[in-house]
Order: structure tokens, then sequence, then C-alpha cells
């Protein structure tokens, strides 16, 4: 049985992964409330589906980029949850998460969250014949830099409000925006990617795993 976290931004997520199926899943809005709200809202997943907690195997959570103290609140419950089950963590980019959610189409991914102060964590894909690969480093942009970016057809998904999309609709021959049921990040994908990682047995280290933080990620110049 598998738990995964997301608390990336403020749209927070968890589900239950076991013998092949969800067996819960939620995803919601916080208004910077991760601290109050997550231990809870993992106690009621588990009581609705009238399992214990102490069958956990493994977590996964996602590690960002994101908002630097809901990323660390979510990797603080995974690792004490891992540590005192003395069981295994899977830490996932929360882009390749947002990927991993897309159908596979014959153009260029371009996958984005919300970094505060109109800017926008993102990272491209390039499909391969099952799923989407990484193409390059996640770098950070506003719309508009993004905009200027795409210069052929590119799928865009992710948190993209009402201001980004206008912006970006601007190529409208070149950026293809994701629809809104398909720019939500699935906690249920991220337990999928999770067991994929623990049948290839790559876990990481419960003391040594850290989130992907903004300040770390480089904005490289426009083409």
């Amino acid at each position: 049985m598998i738990l995964a976290i997301d608390t990336s931004t403020q749209w927070m997520g968890i589900a239950i992964y076991s013998d092949e199926q969800i067996l819960y899943e939620k995803v919601w809005k916080t208004n910077r409330r991760h601290t109050v709200e997550l231990s809870p809202a993992i106690q009621s997943a588990f009581a609705e589906c009238g399992e214990s907690i102490s069958k956990l195997e493994v977590v996964a959570v996602a590690l960002g980029p994101g908002s630097f103290t809901s990323l660390r609140i979510g990797l603080a419950v995974a690792k004490g949850l891992a540590l005192s089950l003395h069981i295994p963590v899977i830490g996932i980019p929360s882009l390749d998460v947002m990927a991993a959610c897309q159908p596979i189409k014959d153009m260029p991914l371009i996958c984005v969250l919300k970094i505060g102060r109109e800017r926008l964590a993102a990272c491209n894909y390039k499909a391969s014949a099952q799923s989407w690969v990484v193409d390059g480093e996640i770098y950070t942009a506003s719309a508009l830099e993004l905009e200027n970016r795409i210069q052929s057809p590119t799928l865009i998904c992710g948190e993209i409000d009402a201001e980004d999309r206008k912006i970006l609709e601007r190529r409208w021959r070149n950026a293809i925006i994701a629809q809104p049921a398909n720019n939500t990040r699935r906690p249920a994908q991220l337990a999928q990617l999770a067991a994929e990682k623990l049948r290839a047995n790559l876990i990481n280290d419960v003391v040594s795993l850290a989130p992907i933080y903004v300040h770390t990620i480089n904005s490289p110049s426009m083409p």
C-alpha cells in the first residue's frame, strides 16, 4: 500500500494506492494551511477506506518545485511516516507528476507551477513511445517570457490562471493549453509513478531526500 502526498503549492492532494488500484484520492486548495490540514486529511482518508495506516508499505512525496514552507511540511510528514513505520520513501518531482497526467502527443510539452510574484516554474518534455521524458532542466519564467519561448506547436499544462492563459493564447497556433480538468496534479498519478520506481527498486534515502526549492532554479536567457 502506497500513500502519496503532494503539498507543492496551494493545491495539495493525497492518494492511497493498493494492489494496482486507487483506493482514495483527494485534491483541494488550501489557503496556506498545509500544517493543520495535511495530517487530519491523511487520517480521514484511511478511515474512509476502512484501512489502517499500519499497513502502509511506501510513502510517495512530491518534491516540487513549489512553496518553500509547503514543500517542507509535505516532506516532513512523509519522512515521519517512513521512519516511524520503517518503510521506504520515494520522491518524485512535481512537474513529472503533471507530465504523467497528459496524453502522449506528437509535440513538445511544457509543464508549469505557480511560484509567486507572477513567476512560473517550468520544465520541457518530449514524447517517447509510452511516456513523457524530461528535456532539459527546470527553469523559471513569467507567462510572457514563456510565450516568447514557444516557436512551434507545444502542449502547455499545469497551474495556469486566466491571465496566464490570455497571454499564452496569443501564440494561438503554437500554444495548445490543456483543458482545466487536465491541469490538475493527480496524487493518484504520483502514487502510480512511485509504484513503478518501487518495482525497479529505485527508493530514496529518507534522511537525505530534499525538496526542489525555487531559489535553486536558474532562469535561462530567452531565445
